[in-house]
């Protein structure tokens, strides 16, 4: 008998040396050393386990342990209250193993993502990029790169490292993110995190779940009119599976969006899929975060290809806590990649800190489109962003139709925030467009030099 017991201890302590030795308390790549969380937030955590592993949580900002344990799908998560912006933190996960996470700040972290525009770094070239490189260091700033990868389904982790700014680092980092961050940072005095999720040569359709275009024909239908490319997968869902789902669970502050010169090859449907794009990643992240946009820069697109998919990121500034950088100005007719990417950044950051930190009181977005009436056969319409309008040319970049749908040019007269048009080759004018051509720069600004973005409208009588 006493055989037998000892018999039976042994297995048990063998069972447990096996179970410690065997451990496998494991996270997701994005929570390590010199990551940024989101401030003054619950913020999830979690990874996996041993199934019914106890794992406890500690941190170095509060005396709180959390306790969990691994679900019978080897997955555990907690929930971590975060401070006010700070830091550096540390992070302690114990199960049978330990590990602990350092230089931690708490601060405001931005999802960035697109295509070439966004992903093009500073060693690509951009303007005045050894300056740029040179300056680059800010410790306070957080950068974190996703790997390409694409997948047929859902992914729970991805490939990434959170890296320190530095000019060793910017140089390899979103030009844009980067502009972006480093003015929010200077603005704002709190710790930054960027997390750049881009691929060039991609179709909005990737970007989706695919579940969307499943339950959607007009998308689905939209999506046929896409063919494949050679530096980047085309098949709906396959890149958001692995480069954004897995993000989604994540606490951020919102996304910054540079993405649409693909998408000429089914411009008329992207004003449908760019706004189930949002609303799709705003369901993931269980948040309606804001989400603010580049308008893609005039280029030699086919047909007006260009202009629409530019006049179809303006219509979908409908949906709410959206805003658009307008590029007209500062684009490149000759390069799909203008190297200006401090000013794309620069007025991403204007648009945050004013509609989403309320820390600045100014005009930060271009005149749009916000109404028009016909008097006199002569079109009177209204702009929003609007102080200050002026033209820098007398060429008229307006053009009115009637009933049979012929643009004409017409004569314009700026009226404060208004602009009287009109044509004497169209009594009743039923249309009128603005710089509708793939390569039109604009030529009306606004008082703090913003372009006038691009649009068409049918009157409505």
């Amino acid at each position: 008998m006493k055989i037998y017991n000892k018999y039976i201890l042994c297995c048990i302590g063998s069972l447990s040396f096996i179970m410690s030795s065997f451990a496998n308390v494991t996270i997701p790549s994005f929570f390590s050393d010199n990551m940024v969380l989101q401030q003054q937030d619950n913020v999830k955590i979690w990874g996996w386990s041993n199934p019914h592993e106890p794992i406890t949580i500690t941190t170095s900002w509060s005396n709180d342990t959390i306790t969990t344990k691994g679900t019978n799908y080897a997955k555990w998560e907690a929930v971590l209250k975060t401070p006010k912006a700070g830091g550096p933190y540390t992070i302690t996960i114990k199960g049978y193993n330990e590990i602990k996470l350092n230089n931690i700040l708490i601060g405001e972290v931005w999802v960035c993502s697109g295509q070439s525009n966004m992903e093009w770094t500073a060693s690509a070239g951009i303007d005045d990029a050894e300056t740029a490189i040179a300056s680059a260091n800010f410790p306070n700033i957080r950068l974190f790169t996703v790997s390409k990868h694409s997948s047929e389904t859902p992914q729970d982790n991805l490939d990434g490292q959170w890296q320190t700014c530095s000019p060793e680092t910017m140089q390899y980092f979103s030009a844009v993110a980067y502009f972006f961050g480093k003015k929010l940072y200077q603005e704002l005095d709190i710790p930054i995190g960027l997390i750049n999720s881009s691929w060039g040569g991609s179709y909005a359709e990737t970007w989706m779940p695919e579940s969307v275009f499943k339950t959607n024909d007009e998308l689905k239908k939209a999506s046929e009119k896409i063919n494949p490319v050679e530096w980047a997968p085309y098949e709906p869902g396959r890149i958001y599976n692995a480069m954004i789902h897995p993000l989604t669970k994540l606490n951020v502050s919102g996304v910054i969006w540079y993405q649409g010169e693909n998408n000429t090859a089914n411009s008329k449907s992207y004003h449908l899929i760019f706004s189930e794009l949002i609303k799709s990643w705003r369901q993931a992240f269980n948040k309606e975060m804001p989400f603010y946009f580049a308008q893609i820069a005039p280029f030699s697109y086919h047909e007006f290809a260009g202009v629409e998919v530019r006049d179809a990121q303006r219509r979908t500034l409908e949906l709410p806590k959206t805003a658009m950088v307008v590029t007209s100005d500062i684009g490149d007719l000759k390069d799909i990649h203008p190297r200006n990417k401090k000013d794309v950044g620069l007025r991403f950051a204007q648009l945050a800190l004013k509609k989403h930190y309320n820390t600045i009181d100014a005009v930060v977005e271009s005149p749009l489109y916000a109404s028009s009436e016909v008097k006199n056969n002569n079109l009177l319409l209204t702009f929003n962003h609007a102080d200050g309008l002026y033209a820098t040319s007398r060429t008229s970049q307006f053009e009115v139709a009637g009933t049979d749908e012929v643009f004409h040019s017409a004569k314009f007269k700026i009226k404060g925030n208004q602009i009287e048009v009109f044509s004497k080759q169209v009594k009743e004018p039923m249309y009128v467009r603005y710089a509708w051509g793939n390569t039109i720069e604009a030529n009306i600004f606004n008082k703090v030099g913003l372009p006038m973005s691009s649009f068409t409208i049918q009157l409505i009588k």
